[in-house]
């Protein structure tokens, strides 16, 4: 029987970005579906206790970008910690992600591939036009894509999934889930992977 994980992630989370190729590792060494689910911190937050970035102590903003710049290192992972375009609103990436995976296409990459667009090649992955570019870089048909993921029901799914994770107990991007076990934030990969293993 195979496998699923279900990979709830912000659309601009770096942490999803730094951890997203160890994970696509595991999934091939454990023969693992990802089921990819973006899900929208405005419905998340208010649910669990988050704060948005912004409105963080200085010292944990502060922290943040050391251990970004750590993790960096340690992965050998370029990653920019001030882009130009961060924060961004996510909604248009994550819906483009959903439809990619609603059409059979490889929604895994192309989250991954928006998640670098943002955290290493400062391109705005607000904008309609860059999101028709990296789909189109990556496989997809870019215009079709895009306008697949304007359908309601591609929106319906968004919250959907974001509703479902906070039901399932998560709280953060990324977050991984197997097993109904929830391991929150790329540094619990470790532990992701003998839960993987254990089964």
């Amino acid at each position: 029987m195979t496998k699923v994980i279900d990979y709830y992630l912000f659309l601009i989370s770096p942490w999803a970005y730094l951890g997203g190729p160890r994970l696509a590792d595991m999934a091939r060494r454990h023969g693992a579906e990802v089921r990819v689910k973006p899900i929208d911190a405005r419905i998340v937050f208010p649910a669990t206790g988050g704060l948005p970035l912004a409105k963080r102590a200085p010292e944990r903003q502060a922290y943040r970008l050391a251990e970004l710049a750590r993790w960096s290192r340690h992965l050998d992972m370029p990653l920019n910690l001030q882009p130009a375009h961060f924060p961004a609103p996510d909604e248009s990436a994550a819906r483009l992600v959903i439809a990619a995976g609603t059409t059979g296409g490889d929604a895994f990459g192309l989250s991954q591939a928006i998640l670098a667009a943002l955290w290493t090649e400062e391109r705005d992955i607000a904008d309609p036009t860059v999101l028709e570019q990296i789909a189109g870089e990556n496989g997809h048909d870019g215009a079709a894509l895009l306008a697949k993921s304007q359908e309601e029901a591609v929106g319906a799914s968004h919250r959907e999934f974001s509703e479902e994770a906070v039901a399932r107990g998560v709280f953060g991007s990324p977050s991984y889930v197997y097993e109904g076990d929830v391991f929150w934030g790329q540094d619990r990969l470790d532990f992701f992977d003998r839960a993987l293993a254990a089964i």
